[in-house]
């Protein structure tokens, strides 16, 4: 490995195929988010296909979030102990698979199975991504690789809407909505081939050990917050899910002093003690999940609201979504020429354009009669996407600044982790509220046209209170200086770890 000619023996330790190392994380990133877009798209049609209820079309999201957010703490330990590109590519080899299995599911059940495998295999490729990065570019060129992950999800998040209308709408070979996830394949197969060739070899630290009670009292917790909020409508709220959630806390609370007793004891911990004690990272863990719990409930309901409130069809619907994505697009070339500059302003810019797009779009639905013109929507939408193109990479870099890399893994990993962990309880509240207030209206005599234009209106309050919640606690988030454009890094902090050319 010969060191860049511009930046001094001090980065010698860098591999000169980063980028095209980077081209391949991007790729699967892209896989992923691909998936999550067109999925979107398609809950619709496939509730009709199967005779799906609310709380299966909620669970079809959820329960590749929830296992998502599982997977990713100890498959990110998992990474830094075997290696990060072999775990990444056995992660994009299994979701390859498995996305395979959800194309060729019988009925919803199975379908929502393979969605908790597919989710899984996401958690194993996720993690490591963040962190190779992190070990293979100089803290001055991460904030420019890092805006390379906004404009590949602006990219997927345009692609998603488009290809699931138009794969849906074209019915190849009959296969209705099956090829959204058979899509993956080719995809999948290209990203093993060129990773196994491209991406750096890293030696991992077999002497880390796992954490496998962390994981079970981790799991238990999510898990006993998540299913009440979904199944809780559908059973009439009865006394077991304040019980399941009340629970949820104790858990947390024991999931603590688990991991403290084991810091204490000087074995692994599952989410390192110094992560929780870290309170700029636990401050920005919290601003991901209120950020994130915002964005994946509310395409869930806009794509119901669209297609089985006013008819529209997924290519339709596609489209009339796009302007969000172009606005995160549009974004993310922006932030790529800033890099790492005022990385706190650009958070609580973008959190609050969101809140304002928001603001617009629960105006112009309070006005929706029996059509829906899809023009109507493009202002508040590409605002909203603006917003959250502005703030992602900054949120994600600033977080991860003070992680040490021997935790690169465990801290990515982390991340990701609520930032899942707020997709799915903005999923299970947004929900909630939207087919709650269905539930009502049609209860009380009220024509599906206002029913849907009711629900979607109360909706949007949750998603404007989240994104503001993120605008307020930027003010207590401290951005670390060496997350800044051109500074060099803190000599103190670890070097990174040494990749094979």
């Amino acid at each position: 490995m010969s060191p860049r000619h511009d930046s001094g023996p001090a980065h010698a330790a860098y591999p000169e195929r980063r980028w095209l190392a980077l081209s391949i994380l991007l790729l699967a990133g892209f896989m992923n988010l691909i998936d999550v877009t067109i999925v979107n798209v398609a809950l619709p049609r496939l509730q009709a296909s199967f005779g799906a209820t609310s709380s299966q079309i909620e669970w079809m999201v959820a329960a590749y979030v929830l296992a998502f957010a599982l997977g990713l703490l100890p498959f990110g330990r998992l990474g830094d102990t075997i290696g990060r590109p072999r775990m990444f590519l056995l992660g994009v080899t299994l979701f390859t698979l498995f996305s395979g299995l959800c194309g060729i599911a019988p009925d919803m059940n199975t379908l929502i199975a393979a969605r908790v495998l597919q989710g899984l295999a996401g958690a194993m490729m996720m993690p490591q991504v963040l962190a190779i990065v992190q070990v293979i570019f100089p803290p001055q060129e991460r904030g420019l690789a890092f805006s390379f992950f906004g404009l590949s999800a602006g990219l997927a998040s345009v692609a998603g809407p488009l290809a699931g209308g138009l794969l849906i709408d074209a019915n190849l070979f009959g296969l209705d909505w099956r090829p959204i996830f058979l899509v993956n394949l080719p995809i999948g197969v290209l990203a093993v081939a060129a990773g196994w060739a491209l991406i750096p070899k890293m030696p991992g630290n077999p002497d880390l050990k796992h954490d496998p009670l962390g994981v079970v009292i981790a799991g238990v917790a999510i898990f006993l917050l998540i299913f009440p909020l979904i199944e809780g409508r559908g059973f009439g709220w009865p006394a077991w899910a304040f019980v399941m959630l009340a629970a949820s806390a104790a858990a947390m609370v024991a999931f603590f002093f688990y991991e403290r007793s084991r810091a204490r004891a000087g074995l692994t911990q599952l989410l390192p003690v110094s992560l929780i004690s870290n309170g700029s990272y636990m401050l920005g863990s919290v601003m991901t999940m209120a950020f994130f719990s915002g964005i994946a409930g509310f395409f869930l309901v806009l794509a119901v609201f669209l297609q089985t409130g006013f008819g529209f069809s997924p290519l339709e619907s596609g489209l009339t979504t796009i302007p969000f994505p172009c606005g995160v697009l549009v974004a993310s070339l922006v932030s790529g020429r800033l890099r790492g500059r005022f990385q706190r302003s650009r958070i609580a810019v973008g959190a609050v354009v969101l809140v304002a797009g928001m603001l617009i779009l629960s105006h112009v639905v309070g006005g929706i009669g029996d059509t829906v013109d899809h023009w109507d929507f493009v202002l508040p939408l590409a605002l909203s996407g603006f917003g959250m193109g502005v703030a992602i990479s900054s949120l994600f870099q600033t977080v991860l600044a003070n992680v040490p890399h021997a935790d690169a893994g465990a801290g990515s990993g982390s991340l990701q982790s609520f930032q899942q962990i707020g997709s799915a309880l903005g999923i299970a509240i947004t929900g909630e509220i939207f087919f709650s207030s269905l539930q009502d209206s049609f209860a009380h005599g009220q024509l599906p046209h206002p029913a849907f234009v009711t629900g979607l209106g109360n909706a949007l309050v949750y998603e404007i209170t989240a994104f503001a919640l993120v605008a307020l606690l930027i003010f207590f988030l401290k951005v670390p200086p060496q997350a800044m454009l051109g500074r060099e890094p803190d000599p103190r902090q670890p070097a990174p770890i040494p990749v094979e050319a």
